[in-house]
This record gives structure tokens, sequence and C-alpha cells, in this order.
């Protein structure tokens, strides 16, 4: 590896994984553009100069290899803000220093607020392609093109581990002891198709937890009550008819269950008639009904040997959408749309090329799809196994028999039993995509694909026929996203752009508030339980998941702090380290924990709770953490005034200002998310207590106690024999217990 830093070589070798890589780390020389324009033509690096800020890192042309290769562009704070990679880094990173009326609009902005670049030398396109990835992952760069879309698609799973499997719905893969089938189309027609089959099928759907404490207290959950489960917990079934349930009810969701079932159904029906058993009669026309209803929703649209994700696309300069249709076994399975908002002038082939390998990179990683299990997964993946000797069914069909009887009995000569299926891998045989990409993308991706698999994966345009058909069909979604797209962000991004610009008119702001930070402190009267919440919005829009809480902690590390100095502790906290970039958890409490990274980012504008004096204490705050170029304001509650921490006067914002319902909007939010937090410190407070009290209860026994009856309420209403069926509760100890909580 060769790190040149200004005019420093530095030598160093390093080798991948994959081959050898080889890196150039060229870095800002700490001088300004001025300096250089008065010391000559050429920047320090040999490169002529462009008259703007790209002259601080500019390589020459030919110090950049001709060779593939990943780069990254960091900012001043050594922030990585764009991952990009190329065929050759010559021809590739040139094109960054053409005269900037040349450049995207969106490339302009990158390449100025850039200070530094740095590029990595790589055997191959692949290798480019799978560290670009791992890159942008890792350092979630602001310019990169972002693939927005909805939750991930459902999957039925079975816990077939259990001695009592559970059925549930998941859009998570990421169990090696539970079978997946899916995905689905539509998270709802799976919940209300698994709803109508439990009264079929009654089995278990509830978690461990819950199938423990019932099995202890021998008093099963309300779907037991109302015959959607057949109880297991309590031993109302045995484990074989409960397996056998599982099985079928599985096969009917998955269309592994053929019209044989309908068939049997239907001569059964017809006994019960002419044996006059009407109400036996209506019963299975009932079932009759739910399975034809199950099994259309999960329509045919191929021959059943058909795996294939279908892609279609629709864009614009500015903003593209993408939409895929899953097909399994014939069956269309499920969809998914992803919105594309380019940061730079990317074409639409390396658009789709990009998702590719997001896409099913990201099921490598979220699956635990490991090279060395892809062969097991591919021999294994095609259809629902279910044991025809210990359920001896008689409604598989007679070809689905024969296809899996052998794969079956290995897998059992191995395991010892008569599982369902290994999870289906979610990397089809064939992947259909609207447009040609380039010879060596498409080469590579498929090669990666195939490895991934275990067997041969191809990527095709389809001509004609009913792949054609079916993406013709995926680009009118495509489209159809991206209109509702535009329309719904042509009057939101005009309301939110006129509401940050008065804001930003309303403060005295150079430029709008493109981060806005609101801060709120809640507690009891006497102090008591004391949080604040942070509450982020970008571009006028909520961010949960930059949402942070506090525990207020004070100097004893009990809180109670009057407001100012809460505020005050909440604010150094938030700020104590972003000066040097660092992030620790004294921050606040993140709901999602790996995003702490993100905590790093600065904001235009702080809001808090209140008046001039709340103010005051945020900016004293963030002087004393040597923040000095972050606008503050108070926003008070009775007449909706807006307080600089420094003027004597409030600014009045009309009632009807777009800026005026931005600020309330956030300072509402971050009331809502402070007490929703201060409520269930209460709450958890509250329920120890109540249990304290009792004489020779510890910590041990009031959670055994809680896990066993689940709340205080339920715990007081329980019988001193029922106290004692608690493990480890005597007569003398339950007898205690129940006389406290009866005082």
């Amino acid at each position: 590896m060769e790190i040149v830093n200004n005019n420093i070589d530095i030598k160093e070798d390093a080798i991948s994984s994959q081959g050898k890589w080889k890196k150039t780390h060229l870095s800002n020389c700490d001088i300004s553009t001025t300096d250089i324009l008065k010391n000559s033509v050429k920047n320090n690096f040999g490169a002529s100069l462009l008259g703007d800020t790209r002259d601080l890192f500019r390589p020459k042309t030919s110090d950049i290899p001709n060779q593939p290769g990943v780069y990254k562009w960091r900012d001043d704070k050594g922030k990585v803000i764009y991952v990009g990679k190329a065929k050759s880094l010559r021809n590739r990173l040139s094109n960054y220093f053409q005269p900037l009326n040349q450049l995207h609009p969106r490339t302009q902005s990158m390449v100025l607020t850039a200070r530094s670049l740095e590029w990595t030398v790589v055997n191959t396109e692949l290798e480019a392609l799978t560290l670009e990835y791992t890159w942008i992952k890792e350092f979630n760069p602001r310019f990169n093109v972002v693939f927005k879309d909805d939750k991930t698609y459902p999957y039925l799973a079975v816990s077939v581990n259990d001695d009592f499997p559970r059925v549930w719905i998941t859009r998570n893969r990421n169990s090696k002891s539970t079978r997946y089938f899916g995905p689905y189309a539509k998270v709802w027609q799976l919940r209300h198709s698994l709803d109508s089959l439990l009264k079929t099928f009654p089995v278990r759907t509830c978690r461990q937890s819950v199938f423990v404490k019932a099995h202890k207290t021998g008093r099963p959950c309300l779907l037991a009550d109302i015959g959607k489960c057949s109880a297991p917990c309590i031993a109302k079934v045995d484990r074989k008819t409960h397996r056998n349930n599982v099985e079928q009810l599985v096969g009917v969701l998955t269309g592994s269950i053929g019209d044989s079932y309908i068939n049997d159904l239907t001569r059964e029906m017809k006994e019960s008639s002419d044996n006059l058993d009407f109400e036996n009669a209506a019963k299975i026309r009932d079932k009759i009904n739910i399975f034809k209803t199950v099994m259309q929703q999960n329509s045919v649209v191929f021959d059943e040997n058909v795996e294939a994700d279908v892609f279609g696309f629709s864009g614009d300069s500015l903003e593209a959408c993408v939409h895929a249709f899953f097909v399994r076994e014939g069956l269309l399975r499920g969809e998914k749309n992803w919105q594309v908002e380019r940061s730079e002038d990317i074409s639409d082939a390396d658009i789709i090329a990009n998702l590719l390998m997001r896409v099913y990179s990201e099921y490598e990683s979220n699956n635990n799809l490991q090279y060395e299990d892809s062969l097991k997964i591919e021999q294994s993946r095609n259809a629902l196994q279910i044991d025809l000797e210990n359920t001896k069914s008689k409604y598989i069909d007679s070809a689905y028999r024969a296809k899996t009887t052998k794969e079956r009995k290995k897998r059992q000569e191995s395991t010892g039993r008569g599982d369902l299926l290994d999870p289906i891998t979610p990397i089809p045989r064939e992947i259909i995509i609207p447009f040609e990409i380039s010879q060596n993308q498409c080469e590579n991706l498929e090669n990666w694909l195939s490895k991934l698999r275990g067997s041969k994966v191809s990527i095709k345009v389809p001509e004609r026929g009913d792949k054609r058909n079916l993406m013709n069909q995926a680009n009118d979604n495509a489209k159809q996203s991206l209109m509702r797209l535009k329309s719904s962000r042509i009057s939101s991004l005009d309301a939110r752009s006129s509401a940050m610009n008065e804001v930003a008119d309303a403060l005295g702001m150079s430029e709008s508030p493109l981060r806005i930070e609101c801060y709120d402190i809640s507690n009891t009267v006497n102090g008591e339980y004391q949080v604040a919440s942070m509450v982020v919005f970008e571009d006028g829009i909520a961010k949960p998941s930059e949402y942070r809480r506090f525990s207020i902690k004070g100097s004893d590390g009990n809180g109670k702090l009057d407001d100012l100095s809460a505020l005050y502790e909440t604010i150094s906290r938030r700020f104590k380290h972003t000066s040097s970039g660092d992030v620790d958890d004294d921050y606040g409490e993140n709901l999602e924990k790996s995003k702490y990274k993100k905590f790093a980012y600065t904001p235009n504008l702080i809001v808090v709770d209140g008046g001039r004096e709340q103010a005051r204490a945020a900016q004293k705050a963030m002087i004393d953490c040597g923040i000095k170029n972050i606008v503050v304001c108070g926003l008070a509650k009775k007449l909706e005034e807006v307080w600089l921490p420094n003027n004597e006067y409030p600014i009045i914002l009309k009632r009807s200002s777009q800026g005026l319902y931005l600020l309330q909007r956030a300072r509402d939010e971050s009331h809502r998310f402070a007490i929703t937090y201060h409520r269930q410190k209460r709450r958890r407070a509250m329920l120890n207590s109540s249990l304290d009290s009792i004489p020779g209860i510890g910590e041990f026994y009031k959670k055994r106690l809680l896990s066993v009856f689940g709340s205080v309420k339920k715990l007081k209403d329980a019988s001193v024999d029922d106290l004692q069926k608690v493990s480890g509760i005597g007569q003398a100890k339950a007898k205690s217990i129940y006389e406290s909580l009866h005082k």
C-alpha cells in the first residue's frame, strides 16, 4: 500500500482476502487556496490550479492509477461524505476536476464540501463493487445514492426445534433454528390468512416466555378460549397432532397442499349433507371457502419451477423508483419498492447494478448466509417438506410427494426427525432487469450471486413472453411510485422550504436550519424521575431514528435538579465531545444503539421548550463545550413567543406562519417524547416499590413473581395457594406476601 501525504511518500504493503490492494491517500495540507495562488501556478501535488477549494487536494492526473478501485471523499472534519468505484480510477476521478459549470449540481456541492480524497486500487471490478458496498455500509456517506425502501417483506416463520412449533409472521430471517416461508406480497393479507386458518388448524403462535408462563400457571391465553389455539402449553394436545396441524397450515399458506385437499373436504361435506348432518357440512363449507380465499392470494404466474426476481424502473434527472416482484415456485410471493435520490450524475444502469449489489448483500448479512452453506440451501429450497410417515397426510399431490420423499429421507437419516424445510435462499435462479447493464458489471454480479447461491444465477432482459409482461408491470408500478413521490413532495417541499426560510429570517441566520434539535425536560413536582428528550428535524421532517433521551444525573447521580440546571446538563452531555468528533454513551439513550455514530452531526439550530432563561442556559452549556456557531432559541408555550438568549424582547411570528408551525411541531414532539420516557421510568419505579414493602422478598423473588403473574394487579388477585405454586415460595412466605399486598 502506498500512502502519499503531500510531498512525503510512505511505503506499506497490505493484502486483502481477495488480492492485493494498493491505497493512495491525498489529504488536506493545512494551507489555503490564497497561499497556493501566491506561491505557484500549481498546487503542492503538481496539479494545475482550478481556483476553488479542490486545489487543496487535487492530484496530478498521472499520479492516479489507471486501474479498478474505490475512492472516498472526506470533509474538513475527516468524515467520509462520498464513496464511489471505478473501472479506471484515473478516468473517473479526473471527471471531478472539470470546471464547476460542467458538473452535475449535486456533484458540485460534494466536491466543494470535500477537503481530501483517498483511493484504493483492487484487482477486479467485482472487488471494487464489494469494497464500495462495505464502505458505504460502514461510513453512511451523505452524498451517496440512498435507496429508501419500505419495510422488508413478510415471511411465515416456524420454530421447528420446539416440541410444540410456533407459527408467526416476521420480517427478519436471522435464526438458524427457524424455518421461513415466503416472501408474501402484503403483510395484512398474510395476517388475515393466518388468522382465518387458525380456526381450522389451532396451532401455537405465542412467544416462548408466554408459553412458559402459561405452562407454570396452568392458564392458557385468550386464543385457546376462542378456539384459535389448541393450548399445548397445558397439554391439551399431543406433540404429533400439533405438529401435523402446523405442517398442514403451512402447506395451505405456501400452496404445497393442492386441490386434492379441497376435493377431499368437498366429499366430506357432501357425505355430511347426505347424512343430514347439516351443521358439520356448514363447518366444512366454511373451511373450503377459507382455503380458496387463501390460495387465491398467491396466484400462479408461471410454471412451478420458475424462480425469479423481476425489477422495473422509472426515473428522471433528480429521482428514480425501482419496483420488484418476487416469484418463487411459479407464485408471486412478494413485491418491494425503492426510492432513489440521485446525489450525482449516475446512470440508470448503474442505479440498477448498485441496487442489486445492496439488496443481495443485505440478504447475505441479515440472514447469515454463508458460502459453505449455499449448496445445502440449494438442495432443499424448493418446497415445504411434510413428514408423510408421521402425518399419514392424504392431501399432498402425488407429483409433489414423489419429488420430495428422497430428499426428506436423507435429511431424516442425518437429523433423526422429519422437520420442515430449510430456509429458502433469497437469491433466485434468474434476475430480470428492465435494461442492459455493462457486460463487466453483469458478469461480476452473476459470478458473485452464483457463489452466494451455490448454483448458477443469470441476469437477463426479457424480450417477450410472461416475464416481459411482468417486467412491464413492474415498470408501471415504478412509474406510479415516482408520480406519487413527486406529487407528495411538490406541496410538502414548498411548505418545508418556506418554513425553514421563515425561521432563518426571523432568527437572523445566514442559511436555512436544515437540522433542528429540540430539547425538553420532564419530571414530577418534587423532581423525581427527571428526564430530558432530544428530537431531530431534518429538512423540516422529524427523524425518529436520531432521537435521544436522557436520565438527569445531577451532582449526586440522583437528578432532582431545577429545569435550568437539568437543561444545562443535557446540552453539555450532548455537545461535550462534538469538537473532537468522539461519541460515547453519555450522550443519552438512543432507541437504536447501533446508530450512536450519527449523533456526531451538529445541528444548525437548537430549540428549547421555554423562554429567554432556558435559551440562555442552553447557550451557556454550548459555550462551555466550545460550541459557538450554532443558533439557540426558546419557544414559550403561552404566547408562542420565540426568544433569543441575548435579546431583551421576544420575536413574534404570525400565527399563520409556516416557520412558527415548524418550531411548534419540534417543541410538541420533544414534549411528547420526554413525557413518554418519564412515564416509563415512573411506572417501573412504582412497580418495584409495590414489592419493596414485602418482607423477605429480594430482587430474585420479585423477578420470579412478576414472570409468573405478569403484573402486581394479578399478583394481588392470587390466593395463598396460587403463590405457593411459584418455585421457592413456601406457605409462610406466601402468606406474608398475601398479607403485605392486602394491607
